[in-house]
């Protein structure tokens, strides 16, 4: 156990968490909402610091970013637990242990041990992924703090509902997050228990504080593929920056969302097209092997400058951030 950060006491012994939106006010022997937090005689702790549940030096194309250090490794690391119940997540096994199984699995690993392990693989940054990170945000800061002390970035991989109080404490660590958009407040309270308001207000916090955030959208047809769902999602993007990469992703049905049909080429190529029309300068599809939509291109001249084919990446029109046809300026991080 560790003594959370982010929570104050109340009255009768209970305690409120301010880590997530859910601000949970959390009963003597009770646990949030997120099931690895529990209050302990008035006291608010981390049943899950330290406690790896998974491990492993990821391409940082599989966050997905695309403007982020491209062609680097990130050494990706998760606990189980997560602060959303989505009917379609497909880390169901480790996300929903605690809530589901009344498990805390995992092994231990020090600060220490993470950082050591990226430095020794190669790694260009640190990710805190495949859970929601929010919910060890503990260790997650703790690591980032070192990371960066060893010339290591670190990436968040979230839902985007942690509070404004967790984004000041983790935002001089933090260098990139790709962000879940999922889609309306509907979708948001009947998918996934939560609401949309605590996720964009978190994004334009993370982009006003200088973090480089891509934006996922996993589309699911006839459930948050509309029109004006869709073209909501995109102007609340451009409204923050045109430049803000926009990945529209096939959905595959998974765990207790399994009446949708997966989602084709042809529905995330109508996405895209809504997201070029209506000005964002990047978009790119995500899921379907092959497309020349993975790839980037200035969105001034056209030219080819980033090629990928799943997870390998050349780099072919893109010099110092700028292309190399007509000198526009690429927005993205691509160096450290």
């Amino acid at each position: 156990m560790k003594k959370a950060l982010l929570w104050e006491p109340v009255d009768g012994g209970k305690v409120r968490c301010f880590l997530c939106n859910h601000r949970c006010i959390i009963a003597p022997g009770k646990r949030g909402i997120c099931m690895v937090r529990e209050n302990r005689d008035g006291t608010l702790y981390s049943l899950v610091y330290g406690k790896l549940i998974a491990a492993n030096n990821d391409p940082i194309e599989k966050k997905p970013l695309f403007h982020f250090l491209p062609g680097t490794k990130s050494m990706s690391i998760a606990t189980v637990g997560c602060n959303f119940s989505c009917l379609h997540c497909q880390n169901h096994d480790i996300s929903q242990m605690p809530r589901e199984k009344g498990v805390i699995y995992g092994e231990d690993y020090s600060p220490e041990d993470v950082v050591d392990a990226a430095l020794r693989l190669g790694s260009r940054s640190i990710s805190y992924t495949y859970t929601e990170p929010t919910v060890y945000f503990e260790f997650a800061l703790d690591c980032s703090r070192l990371a960066k002390e060893k010339g290591l970035c670190n990436v968040f991989v979230t839902n985007g509902y942690m509070t404004k109080e967790a984004i000041e404490l983790i935002s001089p660590y933090l260098d990139a997050a790709n962000v879940d958009l999922k889609g309306s407040d509907e979708f948001y309270r009947k998918i996934c228990g939560a609401r949309q308001k605590g996720v964009l207000e978190s994004i334009e916090a993370m982009v006003k504080r200088g973090i480089w955030v891509e934006v996922t959208t996993l589309i699911i047809p006839g459930i948050n593929d509309g029109e004006k769902e869709l073209r909501d999602i995109v102007s609340f993007i451009r409204s923050l920056s045109p430049s803000i990469p926009w990945h529209v992703t096939a959905f595959y049905p998974t765990y207790k969302l399994t009446t949708p049909r997966p989602a084709s080429y042809s529905d995330l190529k109508r996405a895209y097209e809504i997201g070029k029309r209506e000005g964002l300068r990047y978009v790119y599809m995500g899921n379907v092997w092959g497309a020349e939509e993975e790839n980037t291109y200035c969105p001034s001249c056209g030219e080819l400058l980033i090629e990928r084919s799943g997870y390998s990446v050349r780099i072919k029109g893109l010099e110092k951030g700028r292309c190399r046809s007509c000198g526009e300026e690429i927005e993205g991080v691509w160096g450290i």
